[in-house]
């Protein structure tokens, strides 16, 4: 029969009692020791009172039966890893149940916001940024959702994250390897994003659709002197591409905006060179979409951000709310080092440095490969606090939404911005060349 002692016991004595008499005795192990073995090897713990109050290490006893969310609940105290996914879970929670009713009225400055109703209903502005190789992998449909159900209010993607969306529309990447030989690969016109591989013809649906919206685009810059952003290129494929499957169609379908600050580096910028030979001097305003995003960061009550992956879309949300002297909430995923000093790599702790976080923000990252863990972290948050979560007017108090739409439209440029005489100019410049 097993014991069934208390910790700390053995056979119903102390345990430190026993290691007493068997090591520290005047005829005791230790008394016989070198004296280098006695100060290192058998140095004793006086005060534990520093770590008492820590959380116990202790993992999911599968004696209990198989139930993944008991499971996903044991992470944040199974140390390790396991411990950020507990902790980025705890975090995500904490973005959801926020509302403007738990701060101090006497701090509001905005009179809109006094109303109960208003308060109850204001929710902590989320920013979602993620790299290409989430919507390269079954990531997407788990993105999919997040916007499907208008569970945040911006998005940060870069070039390869849109294009990819709609490549998959019509047609299918296969799973690979990573070990495939890059020359045979090349030379059958496959390309390979890690161990998924994607043939060049993956990207006619999307070369056909993007080329498109762009020539509708010229047609009107060209008439009406309307210069668009990337945020409203990505709008109108969005609405252009009209199925259920893509990303960017919900976006466009729940005015999510989508920002991509490396907006030309991939096929989209491709399509955009070619389309100079034929049309030359189509402008594209870069700075409309900086001052939006930038504007999400400064009239948010509370602010987070989740990134999945590293890259260009982390940091430009970090730099947004750079603009509120950082924002309150942090989840990263990615597997990028510190060590290089880039952004990829670099924890919450420096972008503090940088005002990028608050002080007393709350954060974690997670050090892996966000395929690993999103379905996981997204199953025990957003997926099952749709009514919580969701900006859907459904779920919202129609006079916080109100408020909300009010700030929005406060802060935006108001007209259409018409450059007339700049978008011609940039022909003229454009066919010199």
């Amino acid at each position: 029969m097993s014991r069934k002692d208390k910790k700390g016991e053995y056979n119903g004595r102390k345990v430190s009692e026993l290691y007493e008499e068997l090591f520290e005795g005047d005829d005791g192990v230790i008394s016989k020791l070198p004296t280098i073995l006695k100060d290192g090897l058998f140095q004793r713990t006086d005060d534990t009172s520093s770590i008492d109050d820590m959380k116990v290490v202790k993992g999911y006893d599968f004696n209990q039966g198989v139930d993944y969310e008991k499971l996903l609940k044991t992470y944040i105290h199974s140390g390790c890893q396991a411990t950020y996914v507990g902790e980025a879970i705890e975090i995500i929670n904490q973005i959801i149940d926020w509302r403007l009713s738990d701060e101090d009225i006497k701090k509001e400055k905005d009179e809109r916001y006094m109303d109960p109703e208003v308060r109850a209903d204001t929710r902590c502005t989320i920013f979602l940024g993620y790299s290409s190789s989430m919507i390269s992998s079954g990531m997407r449909e788990i993105i999919r959702f997040l916007v499907q159900h208008k569970m945040v209010d911006a998005v940060v993607a870069t070039a390869g994250g849109i294009e990819e969306d709609i490549c998959k529309v019509f047609s299918d990447f296969r799973q690979g390897d990573f070990g495939y030989d890059g020359v045979d690969l090349r030379s059958k016109s496959i390309n390979r994003v890690g161990n998924i591989f994607i043939s060049n013809s993956c990207y006619d649906g999307f070369e056909y659709l993007f080329y498109s919206v762009i020539k509708e685009m010229m047609d009107e810059q060209e008439k009406e002197g309307t210069i668009f952003s990337p945020s409203q290129i990505i709008n109108r494929l969005g609405k252009h591409v009209n199925h259920e499957e893509s990303v960017y169609y919900w976006c466009w379908k729940n005015d999510i905006p989508v920002f991509a600050p490396a907006f030309t580096d991939g096929a989209i910028g491709d399509i955009l060179y070619c389309a100079q030979f034929e049309r030359p001097g189509f402008v594209v305003d870069m700075n409309r979409d900086l001052y939006k995003i930038n504007s999400m960061a400064v009239n948010a009550k509370k602010s987070g951000m989740l990134t999945f992956g590293a890259g260009v879309s982390k940091h430009h949300i970090l730099n947004a709310n750079s603009m509120r002297n950082g924002a309150d909430y942090a989840v990263y995923i990615n597997n990028a080092a510190e060590h290089d000093s880039s952004d990829s790599g670099a924890l919450p702790s420096e972008a503090v440095t940088w005002g990028k976080l608050a002080f007393d923000s709350v954060s974690t990252k997670v050090h892996g490969d966000a395929t690993l863990v999103l379905p996981l972290i997204v199953g025990e948050t957003f997926a099952k606090r749709i009514d919580k979560v969701s900006r859907l007017p459904q779920y919202r108090n129609k006079k916080a939404l109100q408020v909300e739409q009010q700030v929005l439209a406060e802060s935006n440029i108001r007209r259409t911005f018409k450059a007339t005489k700049i978008a011609r100019a940039a022909r003229r410049l454009c066919r010199l060349f």
